[in-house]
């Protein structure tokens, strides 16, 4: 994905009530930034860090500033925009960057599967469906990406929803994108949430395939780029 205007460099001040932040521009001014992301972003939200935040020409925005990135204390800038993780998806798939998913011939978003829930992809073919869920990564313990970052109850309902579907003979899959290139593995974050860890090894012992893919970012880009070794 190649950001429609060039991101802003800035100095993250601080962030709070979760979905906002303040960010020093390189001209000393300070401008609220709207913050796309309901984790903790332990480890890239630490007041100082340089960020790279967007900014909108829809005249009827509020806060017409994004936050896009963050540099961690190793100096790996980390897309932080969980808002962007099913538009990464979505260009993987119409350009068959994922081979396992190379003979779903069609795909849609935020499918609904029962009256409460929906999950992010159903991908088909004449003869196959596998529903897919998709979590956002930020965190980790370099070369280990972890998640969540949080405790996280809906991220255990997805699990369990998976798990409902393979249970009744459906494909499923859970895909984590790291969105940052200083990681070689996955693992679910036993520290923050042992019971979604638990969960995930339970799931993925009953046909629900965990799968991981890092990101290739730029200045200008975030894409997917290479699958992680998922180890449970």
């Amino acid at each position: 994905m190649i950001f429609k205007e060039p991101l802003i460099e800035g100095q993250l001040i601080k962030r709070y009530k979760r979905f906002l932040a303040d960010v020093r521009l390189p001209d000393g001014e300070v401008v609220l930034v709207h913050v796309p992301n309901s984790g903790s972003m332990k480890g890239v939200s630490d007041p100082g860090s340089l960020c790279r935040i967007s900014k909108s020409n829809n005249l009827l925005r509020k806060i017409p500033y994004t936050l896009e990135m963050v540099q961690a204390s190793n100096r790996q800038w980390v897309g932080v925009n969980t808002s962007l993780t099913n538009h990464l998806v979505q260009e993987a798939i119409e350009h068959k960057k994922l081979k396992e998913w190379s003979e779903y011939t069609d795909f849609k978003r935020e499918v609904k599967i029962n009256r409460e829930s929906r999950l992010d992809f159903l991908l088909t073919s004449k003869n196959k469906s596998l529903y897919v869920e998709v979590k956002n990564v930020s965190m980790a313990a370099p070369p280990r990406a972890v998640f969540p970052d949080a405790k996280t109850e809906r991220g255990q309902k997805h699990l369990r929803e998976l798990n409902k579907l393979a249970i009744g003979g459906f494909e499923t899959e859970i895909l984590f994108v790291v969105q940052r290139e200083d990681c070689e593995t996955f693992s679910p974050c036993d520290e923050i949430d042992p019971v979604y860890g638990k969960l995930l090894r339970e799931v993925a012992k009953k046909k629900v395939i965990p799968r991981c893919w890092a990101c290739k970012i730029t200045p200008s880009s975030i894409e997917l780029s290479h699958p992680l070794k998922v180890v449970l």
